[in-house]
């Protein structure tokens, strides 16, 4: 069981003429995701990857065309706004952005026009998802995961890659990993994540990898609240000095909610078991 992607996934690639959205469709066509189309606007009638794959000029053609139902956008930061909110009036169920530096006032427009739509978005700024044994959509390595039943939700990047690889390492497989995004403004946070691993019966346990600035309060609120499931976490920055100042736009604007011992003191709270450091997580699972 997976949660967002599986098997029946038909992807489509935003931006798959580039160099970056060409290199990851083959890696995610590789592993077994099931890509449909990609869309680069003035190209459509074109084939990537040896012909397999069709690219449109539009995402309403390339969903009319193939079916598609989720997309990954890795267009430049200056056409993400467009590519996101043409996805989303398409009324795609999920879009994974990856694109990282497109300007906070066009994540604001896009986090109130998504309310009111059934299209689950997560990033930007992310790495994406992928169940093992599934689908993998974004830029997570497939040789650092295993299958198993561990959820794992992450703010942070390359903490992500090392987490996944300490779980590989130890013999504990992961249901579904997601990386939510790094930047202050992102679609999905934590608490929309936990909650579909609360309701998913393959995710018996779940690890949540925190930073500052991430809104961790607020997860441990949900966990308290209405979470049945053993929830591990880590927070980075627990040995950064508090003086410092931060260079997240989301923790110099949070100021005093960001300290680590903050948030590492919710989740506790609220029954977490938090690591001093990742190689601690396995032990604590």
């Amino acid at each position: 069981m997976s949660i967002l992607v599986n098997k029946k996934t038909r992807l489509l690639v935003q931006g798959i003429t580039g160099h970056e959205g060409l290199f990851h469709t083959r890696r995610m066509k590789t592993y077994g995701t099931n890509v449909v189309a990609g869309v680069t606007p003035g190209k459509g009638g074109e084939w990537v990857l040896k012909d397999k794959v069709p690219v449109f000029d539009t995402v309403a053609l390339a969903i009319g065309a193939t079916g598609a139902n989720t997309s990954v956008i890795f267009v430049p930061a200056r056409f993400a706004l467009d590519a996101i909110l043409e996805s989303i009036n398409a009324e795609l169920q999920l879009i994974v952005c990856i694109t990282k530096g497109i300007p906070t006032q066009d994540i604001m427009r896009v986090r109130r026009y998504i309310k009111n739509t059934h299209t689950c978005l997560i990033g930007p700024n992310s790495l994406g998802l992928i169940s093992p044994g599934e689908s993998t959509v974004g830029i997570i390595p497939r040789n650092i995961i295993s299958k198993g039943n561990i959820g794992v939700i992450s703010r942070s990047g390359t903490l992500t890659y090392e987490v996944l690889s300490i779980l590989q390492k130890e013999g504990l497989g992961v249901s579904t990993c997601v990386g939510i995004g790094e930047d202050a403004i992102i679609g999905s946070n934590f608490v929309d994540i936990l909650s579909l691993f609360e309701n998913d019966p393959k995710t018996e346990k779940i690890v949540l990898v925190g930073e500052v600035g991430g809104k961790e309060e607020m997860a441990a609120d949900f966990i308290s609240s209405s979470m049945t499931k053993p929830v591990v976490a880590f927070i980075a920055g627990q040995a950064a000095s508090q003086e410092k100042r931060k260079g997240h736009t989301e923790a110099i604007i949070e100021g005093e909610f960001e300290k680590s011992e903050k948030k590492i003191k919710s989740l506790r709270n609220a029954g977490v078991n938090v690591a001093k450091h990742p190689e601690e997580i396995p032990s604590l699972l």
